[in-house]
């Protein structure tokens, strides 16, 4: 597929690598334009004229700009010719996608992302330690997540919306590997959704451990830490 601009990402983010690998796995060119969160890139001038609501990911297509990595994964099948597959025509197809990222936004993107939040980064934040209940908590809300998952959108199926790989998949495994930053794997004992990662993972080939590379480093740097602190 032709390029398509620049991505403006920090791979620590989630919806960020949902939108890298896509682009990767796809080979279509693009310049990846990183903005480090952590040091508050987000926030600068220059950027703040991109997204005026400073976050990230960020599409720049020809003077285009587009942010929202739902709009930007749906835009960018269709501008670049991507495969049906990703983002079907058939409208039924299309809807069961559609269905799966209006409900990611307010599950397991929220209840993913706290258990990361709550157990690496405020202690890191706050040199304190992990607020236990809140954390238990967070873990009993995305287990409920998890089970919507296998029950309502995976059940017998290979991927999430159907035989195929499509851009809910990118979207929801990115969300279920954050929180491996705190060494913790939120599939480990569900082998349907286990073997649901597995097939994605291999869909998207090399494109999958390039755009978790950032987050490998968080999980080894946080084993290494609590390792120290146990002697």
């Amino acid at each position: 597929p032709a390029g398509r601009g620049s991505l403006y990402a920090d791979l620590l983010s989630q919806p960020c690598r949902a939108v890298r690998i896509l682009l990767q796995c796809t080979g279509t060119p693009h310049t990846l334009r990183s903005v480090a969160l952590r040091k508050g890139e987000h926030l600068s001038p220059d950027f703040s004229k991109l997204n005026p609501m400073n976050k990230v990911p960020v599409l720049v297509d020809d003077g285009f700009v587009l942010t929202e990595s739902d709009a930007i994964l749906k835009y960018l099948v269709a501008r670049c010719g991507l495969a049906d597959h990703w983002f079907p025509s058939d409208p039924q197809r299309r809807a069961r996608v559609d269905e799966y990222t209006a409900w990611h936004h307010t599950n397991t993107r929220p209840h993913a992302a706290k258990v990361f939040i709550l157990q690496v980064l405020v202690p890191a934040q706050t040199r304190s330690p992990v607020d236990g209940p809140a954390l238990d908590r967070a873990l009993s809300d995305l287990n409920r997540t998890l089970d919507h998952l296998e029950s309502m959108f995976l059940r017998r199926q290979a991927f999430l919306c159907g035989t195929d790989i499509s851009i809910a998949d990118l979207l929801c495994v990115c969300e279920l590997m954050q929180p491996l930053g705190g060494d913790r794997d939120v599939l480990e004992s569900r082998p349907q959704l286990q073997r649901w990662r597995s097939r994605v993972q291999s869909a998207v080939g090399p494109a999958f451990d390039h755009a978790h590379s950032v987050l490998y480093s968080v999980r080894d740097r946080y084993k290494a830490k609590t390792s120290r602190a146990r002697l």
